[in-house]
């Protein structure tokens, strides 16, 4: 469908530290096998999507998640012709910065920072972490990623401007990603909303019924489902639903994307990269039905009063531990406190409770704090 708009890794920007070709991977298939094998990939399994694992062994948690959205967006490249590479290679990068605790972790790291001036962003984090955390390889630090996975990754949310941003001012501030990369944002959407829906009802926050009420979207394929399947098991239906759901979702992102991009009359890379907005995008109909269900998860589910508890304890924890590292820096562990004081201790603890996974996160501030 947009084989013109692919990416050709031909003419990739290449590395930071030039490398020999392989022999049979480019360097898409490269970065995307260095994100699998890097620490930070890994941690992803115990580092917690939404919900605490304490209530069930089923919940999604941020390598799961990954996963998924990996398979959704490989899934709408290939139907677009895009490159399927450098998409799951995004996919699978796009959630490595995320500290402890979900996004209440990131609240709390980015609160602190403010205190001295500075912010947390986890986008911005996985750039570091990418470029220079991960220490895999003898000829240079980081992972030595192409520039196009790197310019994704740190424009994974939002596109920023010329001077928005002099950390990033190397990953053409002003001009859009390849459209591979912004596909990722979407199918995160998708990803999250759909698996926190699935969760929650697990969960016991909220019925189904409750979600048709407020998702006319969702309701239809709910009312298709219990006509077609009334004598299976309510969970059976649900999960009927669920994807019915999903296969909408990636559909309308499959095609409203096919409709900018003709409306924009982009024929080349280039035309993607110099037009003012992204062209990545739902269908109308499929962002109503998007928006919807983010509401709806907003209002029932991410602040309901359990949720709210488990949050404000993390972010909590993290003041004390954060101000416990910054006041004695010399208990911070071998190479983070070697970093001090050519960069400032505020950031070194930032970096280092960001890398942490909720398990090794309480182990420490036990240690160091004297208590759970």
């Amino acid at each position: 469908m947009l084989r013109h708009l692919r990416f050709p890794v031909e003419q990739s920007g290449g590395r930071r530290y030039p490398e020999s070709a392989h022999p049979y991977r480019n360097a898409f298939q490269r970065d995307r096998d260095r994100i699998v094998h890097a620490r930070a990939f890994r941690r992803l399994e115990a580092k917690t999507q939404v919900f605490t694992p304490g209530l069930c062994d089923h919940f999604r948690n941020r390598l799961t998640h990954t996963i998924e959205v990996a398979q959704i967006a490989r899934t709408v490249a290939s139907v677009l012709a895009l490159d399927e590479d450098l998409t799951e290679a995004l996919a699978l990068a796009h959630d490595i910065g995320h500290p402890p605790f979900s996004h209440a972790g990131e609240d709390a790291l980015d609160h602190q920072m403010k205190r001295f001036g500075a912010r947390f962003d986890h986008n911005l984090h996985a750039v570091r972490i990418v470029e220079s955390f991960e220490h895999g390889y003898a000829r240079f630090p980081g992972l030595n990623l192409s520039f196009e996975v790197r310019e994704g990754i740190a424009k994974h949310s939002r596109d920023f401007g010329p001077g928005e941003n002099p950390d990033l001012e190397e990953y053409l501030p002003g001009l859009r990603p390849p459209l591979e990369a912004q596909l990722i944002d979407l199918a995160d959407e998708i990803a999250y909303n759909t698996a926190d829906l699935d969760d929650a009802v697990s969960a016991g926050l909220i019925l189904p019924e409750e979600v048709a009420a407020e998702a006319p979207d969702y309701g239809e394929f709910q009312e298709a489902a219990e006509t077609q399947f009334p004598g299976a098991p309510e969970s059976a239906r649900f999960h009927e639903t669920l994807r019915c759901l999903i296969d909408a979702l990636v559909s309308g992102l499959i095609e409203g994307t096919v409709r900018r991009a003709a409306d924009a009359g982009a024929a080349t890379v280039e035309d993607v990269r110099r037009h003012p907005q992204r062209l990545a995008a739902f269908t109308p109909e499929t962002e109503r039905a998007n928006r919807d269900l983010k509401r709806f998860l907003h209002r029932r589910v991410y602040t309901a009063p359990a949720l709210r508890e488990e949050r404000d304890r993390a972010a909590a924890m993290i003041a004390e531990l954060f101000d416990f590292f910054v006041q004695y820096p010399g208990k911070l562990p071998a190479p983070h406190s070697e970093l001090i004081p050519a960069e400032p201790a505020y950031r070194v603890v930032c970096d280092y409770i960001a890398g942490m996974t909720d398990g090794f996160f309480l182990r420490t501030y036990r240690q160091m704090l004297g208590r759970a």
